[in-house]
């Protein structure tokens, strides 16, 4: 194996590096325009600490304003009763694979990872229920929708696997 290149590579970074420094004092409008870059770099800084600041306030805001119980759906009775209403849209958040391999009557599969491209098949003015394979999905899911403004979400934290193991029946398609 040659190291020859990458100390080629190496030499010449310095070179390069060295050759900036000095041309910089030999060169005043250069020189100046680095100079004029700094505060320009500090306003930047500034703001976007600010937005840093906004972002975590934002999401302290969202964070405090999750109430007790965090939009879940705790059983698979209390699933089966909101699913009474024929308003209520079931979400299976897993990968399609999954999905077709068993899930819950009704549900439509929409992946988590394409939630936001399918906004427009998620009412905001009937029940939605979001559920995946443990609830982890599920949860982000929730969450997610709540912080695009979605007040009518929840999720079904027993997940597929609570479903299946009540004995429940699985739809397959």
């Amino acid at each position: 194996m040659s190291f020859k290149k990458p100390i080629q590579t190496i030499l010449l970074g310095f070179s390069l590096c060295f050759g900036l420094l000095v041309g910089i004092g030999k060169n005043p409008i250069l020189a100046a325009n680095l100079i004029e870059t700094e505060p320009i770099f500090q306003e930047k800084m500034q703001t976007m600490s600010e937005k840093t600041v906004n972002l975590e306030s934002g999401v302290d805001r969202f964070l405090t304003s999750i109430p007790a119980g965090y939009y879940t759906i705790a059983n698979v009775e209390g699933l089966k009763s909101l699913l009474e209403n024929p308003q209520t849209l079931l979400v299976d958040v897993r990968e399609p694979s999954e999905y077709r391999s068993g899930h819950i009557a009704n549900a439509i599969d929409i992946p988590l990872r394409t939630l936001t491209h399918n906004l427009d098949r998620i009412p905001r003015d009937h029940p939605v229920v979001l559920y995946c394979s443990t609830g982890y999905r599920s949860a982000m899911g929730v969450m997610t929708l709540h912080l695009l403004g979605y007040e009518n979400v929840q999720g079904f934290p027993p997940s597929f696997a609570g479903w299946k193991n009540a004995g429940e029946a699985i739809a397959s398609s």
